[in-house]
This record gives structure tokens, C-alpha cells and sequence, in this order.
């Protein structure tokens, strides 16, 4: 019971305190060091779990956005528990990218972008030159993101799901900065958008790009967003088309060419740790299914 000023019995203390660290347990951890993609193989890493102390600027210093670019997560899905890959020498992640520097089936096109699902990578290339590389969240086996050549088709700023809320709430998922790649036959749309990165591939078929400014309004953090890879993607992919931030029909849009499939997220990846922060508390920390074998 609660008496005045606030007093707690303390019996009552050590069953909120109890039911706590229970609530805790239950959340499932992502373990991303479980998670190996073919570039991998070229550097040197090692696994660290997240503590309390730990911030990436402290972690990594200058380098800290090539570490979260090499682990493919963004700031927010960085709490204690947390398994990453820490390269042994920052250095050689400077600028991460597993894309080619050159990707010859474009050199006639203005712009064509290019999705490594097996990397959970885009590259965005001009007459075969990269000009830019993010990395992405896609699909994962019980929601694939689609193989093929696609165009961009439509896009529209200020795009929010119609199929998806944000956890917890009856607010429609934010995709800002969205760009739109396929259609199936029941009229479900796939689009290249922002959202969270939270180390593994995690969407319902889109391609999910950095966009701390949706994560701080919606959800408060990071405090100064850095991150904006889906503006900058969506800035460089719609110009010079006008932008009023509706949705809007594009016949030229860059062709959009997605290879590979999305690394398995192991069931087991998926591990319990206490206590977790009540930050934390709605983010997409689900594991893959299991038994995936891609």
C-alpha cells in the first residue's frame, strides 16, 4: 500500500521490485554478433555486450557511425544487453561499405540503385559509379523483401503505414522519406523508407533506411538526430521532381535492382539479459523465426 508522503510498504517495494526484474527477463536481447554477412570475412571483430557505462561516442570515438554502418543498427537499439561486432581496428571500417565501388549494369543510368540483401546494404550509383551506400533493414524470411529489377514508382515525404502501427499505439508506422518499388497483386505496397535500424533484418518487406529525426519525435531518442540516410537517399532519388511532402507519381524514377536474401537471425540469438532500461521499453528487438536456414 501507498500511505502518505508517498510511503510504500516494503513488502510492497519488493514485489514491484520482483515483478520488475520478472518483466525484465522477458525481454528478448538481440545478440547482432550472430548475425554474419560475407564482408565480414575481411575484418577482424570481436563481440562486446552493451553495459550501462557504455555510449558509442565513448566506445568508438570519431568512428562511432562506421561501427553502427558495420553492425547495420542505429543508435536507439544500442542499450545494455546488447550483443555488437567491435572491429579490432576502427580504421579499416572507416567509411564502411560492402557495396562495389562500381556496378557495371548501371553505367547507362543516371541513377539505379542497388540492394545487397545478403549484406543488408544499398548502394546508389550514377552511370555506374557508387555515389553513395547505407545500410538497411529488410525483410527477413517471414516477410522476404522481393528479388528482381523494380523502379521507383511513386514517392511521397510524409508516407505512413496503412497495415502497421508503432508499438503499443494506434499510430500509424512513420515511413518518411518513402519511395515506392513494388506492388503486389492484393495492391500491398513495398517502398525504400525510414525507420528503425535495430541490427537484423526486420521489416515486412521494405527496405529500411536510417532516420533519427523520426525516431526522436516519435520516440524521443536520440535527443540530436545525426542519422538521415532515408533523406538523403529520397533527396537524391526524386530530383528534380517538386517535393510539397504528398504523395506523388513518378514514370522516370531509378531503376531499384535487389540481389541475394537476408541474413538468418538465429532464434537462439535472441538472449534473455536483466535488468533492461525503461527506455528501451517498445523498441523491435523481436528474434527471427526459428529454424531459418538462409
Amino acid at each position: 500500500m501507498i500511505g502518505p508522503a508517498g510511503y510504500r510498504a516494503p513488502w510492497l517495494v519488493a514485489i514491484l521490485a520482483l515483478a520488475g526484474a520478472h518483466a525484465a527477463l522477458a525481454q528478448p536481447v538481440p545478440n547482432t554478433c550472430a548475425i554474419h554477412y560475407p564482408s565480414d570475412a575481411g575484418i577482424p571483430w570481436t563481440c562486446h555486450r552493451i553495459t550501462r557505462r557504455d555510449t558509442v561516442r565513448g566506445l568508438f570515438g570519431s568512428h562511432w557511425r562506421d561501427v553502427l554502418r558495420f553492425n547495420r543498427i542505429d543508435r536507439r537499439h544500442i542499450y545494455p544487453g546488447v550483443r555488437i561486432k567491435i572491429p579490432l581496428h576502427l580504421r579499416q571500417v572507416a567509411d564502411f561499405t560492402p557495396m562495389p565501388a562500381r556496378y557495371p549494369p548501371a553505367a547507362t543510368d543516371p541513377k539505379f540503385i542497388l540492394v545487397n540483401l545478403t549484406e543488408q546494404f544499398l548502394g546508389a550509383y550514377a552511370y555506374g559509379k557508387r555515389v553513395m551506400s547505407f545500410p538497411v533493414a529488410s525483410g527477413g524470411s517471414a516477410h522476404p523483401t522481393p528479388v528482381g529489377l523494380f523502379r521507383v514508382s511513386a514517392y511521397d515525404r510524409l508516407h505512413s503505414s496503412s497495415l502497421y502501427d508503432l508499438e503499443g499505439t494506434h499510430t500509424p508506422y512513420p515511413m518518411h522519406y518513402a519511395l515506392r518499388f513494388f506492388i503486389t497483386q492484393n495492391g500491398v505496397t513495398d517502398w525504400i523508407h525510414g525507420r528503425d535500424l535495430p541490427g537484423y533484418p526486420a521489416s515486412h518487406g521494405c527496405i529500411g533506411l536510417y532516420d533519427e529525426q523520426m525516431q526522436n519525435e516519435y520516440y524521443g531518442r536520440p535527443r540530436h538526430p545525426v542519422l538521415e540516410d532515408a533523406r538523403t537517399l529520397y533527396d537524391w532519388a526524386i530530383a528534380p521532381h517538386p517535393d510539397d511532402g504528398g504523395f506523388h507519381l513518378i514514370a522516370d524514377g531509378p531503376p531499384v535492382m535487389i540481389v541475394g536474401h537476408a541474413p538468418c537471425f538465429p532464434a537462439n540469438a535472441a538472449k534473455r539479459y536483466a535488468p533492461i532500461p525503461p527506455d528501451s521499453r517498445g523498441t523491435d528487438i523481436r528474434p527471427g523465426p526459428a529454424g531459418c536456414g538462409n
